[in-house]
């Protein structure tokens, strides 16, 4: 029996067939631009446009609609009822999966009845369909027959010309060894090569040489230094926050590193994909794999927050769009987020496939995570004893701090400190303490890391460790500020407790059993990061069972914060033991068990809604963790199902050998990373509104390589540089510029600028500065403060600590390095596919004038005088092929040699370091 909604629309189609009116001739081409061609465009060209033409129908113009496809004419002119087009769209069978309106199948058949006629032709598709090209099953396409046969050198070259001679062009001639190498060393490690490489290759008689120099630097722990880059612009990698206080994130760099070893040790697209999305669930995945899914929460992030109901789901909804974006992006190649407050308008994404996406994502929340150390036994067996020696060390430092004397209106006590106060006093009995406070700085909520209360005597100890606690008020909608943090014996803001009164709250801790004390600490923030909600005035008071309250300790003696400065009666005993107790801290919290990572914790997840126009505060229907529906394999779990196995069932889908984006995308990008633009122009949108592949065959014959290479990109890479196509010459020819000014079609090598890391790690290289150390925290460019909102001053003193390669350099978002930034860096801030190669005269100036490179041509200049002695000739004879890789020509020689003589030999460099061939490979 048909459905209720199926027989209305049964009879609003009869309806309005019978009572539509007729279309006069004269009013055809108006009824055609307002009724007819919208749903040619939107609804059926996705699938019959001229480049898809599934079925092989087209329906851009009016003499291929009439001829029509494999199943014949679609369009009978005057007769609807005899049209195959009307017959299926008045069926429900097309567009496949969403029926048109009986009003639209109603305007069809009247347009047919009048002629069929195309006011305007060809009409172009607005959106692609389920048949979209990059949507497709990959294909094994049969490399093409070619008329050049002794060209070709793989694959690769007979895909390439057969473009090429089609279009009548023919290849350039291979370049010369020292371009090669010189070309071939930055694009697969980011660094120049040595002038004793450049001799080494050039005067290399076997008949393999090439490849030899292609495996040495494939295998070169360099190569993820530089191919990482790339990875970490696509997922948006940055080590702060973002948003107006753009606090930093320190423990954000292990990512970095995991990338690097994941590129260089060729991770399967398989352990690539699971390791990013649910590495936690992984049995065995060690220090840096467990690192991985700080790809989750690689985005941006607002610290401070909304508290009202409204501004907390839309944090949290822009969170969970961040990680679909960069999913999207990184490993399909589409727009996902586009379909955040209605159906992708351009692509076949549905919204509700963007509610899937988010449920998956549901359970993520930003924050560090504490992950086991590589040696976390090693570790373990020694903290008690540094442990023990810091707890002396600071009862120590604590029995030199003043007595406090409440009531007292001189300032005998330093300033409080978000970092650690010590409240000392003379033994008192205790079952209960209690710490009120009064005022902050701001006037904002007051915030407690950590209350500790130590018992007097030879071996004292912090008895208020998780003993009862109970507090005025507690902050609502945030658990990392819940009040067991208090005193859980854990540092930092994520482990403390903030009052829900402005200015003041009150924290009571009752002890396990009545004991002597006499010290209370406590902290803000003993991390140091943040410096606000500190309590200003308290005052601190204990009690017995039986006795009333006494106050023991309060603000009134210390100094004002920014006042005048107490002076300390510091002795040598004093800042010896402060050296010691920095030194055991650091230890002690290097020495953790699990170092804290910015990966990501996982919490079960509640249900999601699909969002009314993407607003939070209008959820609709309930959507169950899914994939897109317009890919193969499906993904669709229960609404249920536990958060680790909807992350690990995406990378599953994500990875799977069906799924033709993550193939295509992760090719496309390793071709765009070696002659500048991709196959797809548009590495991060495969979709409609992205660029259509210039050779769509070597596309699928790649993709299909790299799944049967066990998803590993080493052997594409290989495959590239050793095609003849890569081995091209620069050279220009006028048939060339003619046909293919762009050399999309690759008639030669495209000359490149290199990106801004291998700049500054090329002349640091030059220099012969450059420091080669792998992994660990980055070097920082700027000034260390504690500003609530950070403030990014760039150091002046660059020393060697800042001479590794840029990949290490540590990256907040919004904030370029002060030099190289102007070449094109991403600021992190969202997903950067690809980067621009502009020319500015900021370029020119950093390059000729900023602090850093004053002193690598300094540092360069000494480096000419130590290996070539002072002659200003064997200086230049010697400069030219550590920057350029050749020797230089008699005419360079005679415009050199007085620039040197005048000047000194730092000129020259300076110079160098601004030449286009330095800044660019050919």
């Amino acid at each position: 029996m048909p459905s209720l909604h199926r027989v209305r629309s049964l009879i609003g189609l009869l309806l309005g067939l019978l009572l539509a009116p007729t279309v006069r001739a004269d009013e055809g081409s108006e009824f055609f631009i307002k009724r007819i061609k919208p749903i040619l465009v939107e609804r059926c060209l996705a699938c019959h446009d001229p480049s898809t033409k599934k079925g092989g129908l087209d329906l851009s113009r009016g003499e291929t609609a009439r001829t029509g496809g494999e199943t014949g004419p679609a369009v009978e002119s005057g007769d609807p009822d005899a049209s195959l087009l009307f017959e299926k769209v008045s069926a429900g069978e097309m567009p496949p999966r969403s029926p048109l309106d009986p009003a639209d199948v109603s305007s069809l058949k009247q347009w047919i009845a009048s002629g069929a006629k195309y006011a305007e032709e060809p009409l172009l598709a607005r959106r692609a369909g389920p048949d979209w090209w990059s949507l497709r099953p990959i294909a094994s396409p049969e490399v093409p027959s070619v008329r050049r046969g002794d060209w070709v050198r793989n694959p690769i070259d007979a895909f390439v010309l057969a473009r090429l001679e089609k279009e009548g062009l023919t290849p350039s001639p291979e370049a010369d060894r020292a371009t090669l190498i010189r070309r071939l060393s930055f694009d697969l490690t980011g660094l120049p090569p040595t002038p004793l490489e450049v001799e080494a290759f050039q005067n290399d008689p076997r008949a393999d040489a090439y490849d030899r120099l292609v495996d040495r630097l494939l295998d070169s722990p360099r190569h993820g230094e530089r191919w990482s880059r790339l990875w970490l612009d696509a997922v948006r990698f940055g080590e702060s926050h973002g948003y107006e206080t753009n606090a930093l994130r320190p423990n954000a760099w292990p990512y970095r590193d995991w990338a690097i070893r994941a590129f260089n040790t060729d991770l399967p697209l398989e352990r690539f994909v699971a390791e990013q999305f649910a590495a936690d669930q992984i049995p065995g995945a060690d220090f840096l794999s467990q690192s991985a899914t700080g790809f989750l929460v690689g985005g941006v992030h607002d610290v401070v927050g909304n508290q009202s109901p409204e501004g907390m789901k839309q944090q949290r909804a822009d969170d969970l769009d961040d990680m679909i974006t960069a999913t999207g992006s990184a490993f399909l190649g589409l727009t996902v987020h586009c379909a955040r407050c209605h159906d992708h308008k351009f692509d076949p994404i549905p919204q509700k496939d963007y509610y899937g996406l988010q449920a998956v994502f549901a359970g993520v929340e930003h924050n560090d995570r504490a992950v086991p150390a590589p040696d976390a036994e090693k570790r373990r067996k020694e903290r008690p004893a540094i442990a023990d020696a810091l707890a002396r060390v600071e009862v120590q430092l604590d029995g030199s701090e003043p007595l406090a004397t409440p009531g007292s209106s001189v300032a005998a006590r330093a300033p409080v400190h978000p970092g650690r106060n010590v409240e000392r006093f003379t033994p008192v009995e205790a079952k209960r303490v209690r710490f009120t406070i009064r005022g902050t700085i701001g006037g904002s909520e007051p915030c407690l890391d950590e209350l500790e209360i130590y018992s007097s005597g030879e071996t004292p100890r912090n008895v208020a460790l998780n003993a009862s606690a109970r507090a005025s008020s507690t902050y609502e909608g945030n658990p990392i500020h819940a009040l067991p943090h208090v005193n859980d014996g854990k540092y930092g803001n994520s482990w403390s407790w903030i009052s829900r009164e402005p200015g003041a709250g009150v924290v009571e801790v009752e002890l396990p059993e009545k004991v002597a004390i006499d010290r209370v600490v406590w902290g803000r923030d003993r991390e140091g990061k943040f410096l606000d909600r500190l309590a200003s005035d308290y005052m601190i008071e204990v009690a017995t069972d039986d006795a009333p309250w006494t106050v023991v300790a309060s603000s009134e003696d210390r100094a004002k914060v920014g006042g005048e400065a107490v002076a300390a009666a510091e002795t040598p005993e004093r800042q010896a033991l402060k050296a010691k107790r920095d030194e055991l801290r650091a230890r002690l919290a290097a020495g953790a068990d699990t170092i804290p990572v910015y990966a990501g914790t996982f919490a079960t997840p509640g249900p999601t809604y699909l969002l009314r126009r993407g607003d939070p505060m209008s959820p609709g229907e309930e959507v169950a963790p899914s994939g897109l529906t317009s890919l193969r394999p499906r993904l669709v779990l229960s609404t249920n199902a536990p958060e680790a196995e909807r992350r690990m069932a995406l990378a599953r889908w994500i990875a799977d050998r069906e799924n033709p984006l993550p193939p295509r995308v992760m090719v496309n990008r390793v071709w765009h990373g070696h002659f500048g633009k991709g196959i797809v122009a548009t590495p991060g949108d495969f979709g409609f509104n992205g660029d259509r592949p210039s050779h769509p065959e070597l596309l699928d014959w790649l993709a299909r390589s790299f799944l049967d290479n066990g998803g590993r990109l080493k052997p594409i890479h290989r495959l590239i540089v050793t095609s003849a196509a890569y081995r091209q010459s620069s050279q220009l020819n006028e048939s060339g510029i003619a046909v293919d000014r762009d050399n999309r079609l690759l008639w030669r090598a495209s000359p490149r600028r290199l990106e801004a890391e291998a700049i500054r790690d090329a002349v640091l290289a030059t220099s012969g500065k450059l420091d080669l150390r792998r992994g660990g925290p980055g070097y920082s460019l700027w000034e260390p403060n504690t500003n609530y909102v950070v403030v990014f001053k760039a150091r002046n003193d660059l020393g060697p600590e800042t001479y590794r390669r840029m990949i290490y350099q540590f990256k907040p978002r919004s904030q370029p390095d002060p030099t190289f930034g102007a070449f094109d860096c991403p600021d992190a801030a969202q997903v950067s596919p690809r980067r621009n190669s502009s020319t500015t005269a900021l370029q020119a100036l950093n390059l000729l004038n900023s602090r850093f490179i004053l002193d690598q041509s300094a540092a360069f200049a000494q480096r000419l005088a130590n290996e070539a002695g002072d002659d200003p000739g064997r200086q230049i004879r010697l400069a030219f092929p550590l920057a350029f890789g050749r020797d230089p020509t008699e005419a360079e020689m005679a415009s050199a040699l007085p620039l040197v003589i005048e000047h000194g030999a730092s000129a020259l460099a300076r110079a160098i370091f601004n030449a286009n061939e330095f800044l660019y490979v050919r």
